[in-house]
């Protein structure tokens, strides 16, 4: 694995050096940040301490890489816990996070250069197409964008992914976010347009099913298929491309702002959901009830079992993918969670783990 390298960082102010690039204070969940060695970092979450902004490596100057940004070669990365491994020369980006409880990744706040917001690019790209190359996948692009502002909603729909920083190619996905209770009506609409977009059905299922199987191991193609299209997906009517739209808190949301876990143990369970409520929007939390332990690595795991009550996702994959009353396949940190609404113990899946995938699977 290649590790990242000091590099130039772009020649000019970071509000010159690219459109799609700017300082706002407010930084969210799925935002991008350059620092001054290069990287590109993926936010996740909204919830940072003083010292880091968390989240991991999305583009990384190697020569192996297929991208280009500031004239140089990039690589993309999109396991999260490649990151650590790529950051290996700076240690500094390794942090402790009491949100999440667990050693994670971060860049540190005074070597961030440049901040690209998902909101900031969907404006830039409607107000100056030109960014966009004017291939199949950038014209689908611009005819959401251009549907989203005309429909009032560009304040909470965002574009991420290569798209964000203008790294994109002609075989890139479209990734969107969306913002609090309005942006995912706004994002369910733009959805349910097929002059846009397209749902994954018939033939294009077993697409959507090779696609997401590699990760969500165990899962029969009929239960898979359930799970995956609740989630806002699909592809685009011109070129075909996978297009998704990630939902997120609203701003200001203070869910987990006080939230300090503490990880116990791992443990693998069968759990009926009972609220799902929480769980339409990332970071997403689901209210559960442990009907088996599979395996654990803590003693009398029964024990925790009757006390485990929720389940918190940092893995977008499982946002909206849950319903009350579902008995899902669940394998992930069992944490004790204090503060806020929602204290006790669950269990947490997290990216941050170099050992094993955690996964949420639907049961039947």
């Amino acid at each position: 694995m290649s590790t990242a390298r000091p590099s130039t960082p772009p020649p000019s102010p970071p509000s010159t050096s690219s459109p799609l690039g700017t300082a706002l204070p407010a930084i969210r969940d799925r935002d991008y940040l350059l620092d001054r060695h290069g990287v590109v970092f993926k936010v996740i979450g909204d919830v940072h301490p003083g010292s880091h902004y968390l989240g991991y490596v999305k583009y990384h100057p190697d020569d192996k890489g297929d991208r280009q940004l500031f004239g140089r070669t990039y690589r993309q990365n999109s396991v999260v816990s490649k990151a650590f491994g790529i950051l290996a020369d700076r240690p500094e980006c390794y942090v402790y996070s009491h949100a999440v409880g667990c050693v994670i990744t971060g860049v540190p706040r005074e070597d961030v250069l440049t901040h690209y917001s998902c909101r900031q690019a969907l404006t830039a790209l409607h107000q100056a197409p030109e960014l966009l190359d004017g291939s199949p996948v950038g014209r689908d692009l611009l005819a959401i964008i251009d549907r989203a502002v005309s429909a009032g909603a560009a304040d909470v729909i965002g574009v991420t992914g290569s798209f964000l920083v203008g790294c994109f190619n002609a075989g890139s996905d479209i990734d969107l976010v969306c913002y609090g209770p309005r942006g995912h009506q706004a994002a369910r609409e733009l959805f349910a347009d097929r002059s846009l977009i397209h749902p994954y059905e018939g033939g294009t299922l077993t697409k959507l099913y090779l696609r997401r199987a590699k990760y969500m191991s165990g899962s029969s193609f009929d239960t898979l298929m359930k799970q995956e299209t609740r989630k806002l997906q699909g592809l685009t009517a011109g070129a075909g491309a996978h297009i998704n739209c990630e939902p997120l808190r609203p701003d200001g949301d203070k869910t987990f702002s006080r939230v300090v876990a503490k990880e116990v143990g791992a443990i693998s369970v069968m759990a009926r959901i009972t609220d799902h409520t929480q769980g339409l929007a990332t970071p997403a939390l689901y209210g559960i009830e442990v009907d088996t332990v599979i395996q654990s690595t803590v003693d009398e795991p029964d024990v925790f079992a009757r006390r485990i009550t929720h389940l918190r996702s940092y893995l977008g994959a499982y946002t909206g993918a849950f319903r009350e009353g579902d008995t899902v396949y669940l394998s992930g940190k069992l944490v004790h969670m204090q503060g806020g609404q929602h204290s006790g113990f669950g269990i947490e899946l997290t990216p941050w783990t170099a050992t094993e995938s955690y996964l949420a699977n639907l049961a039947h």
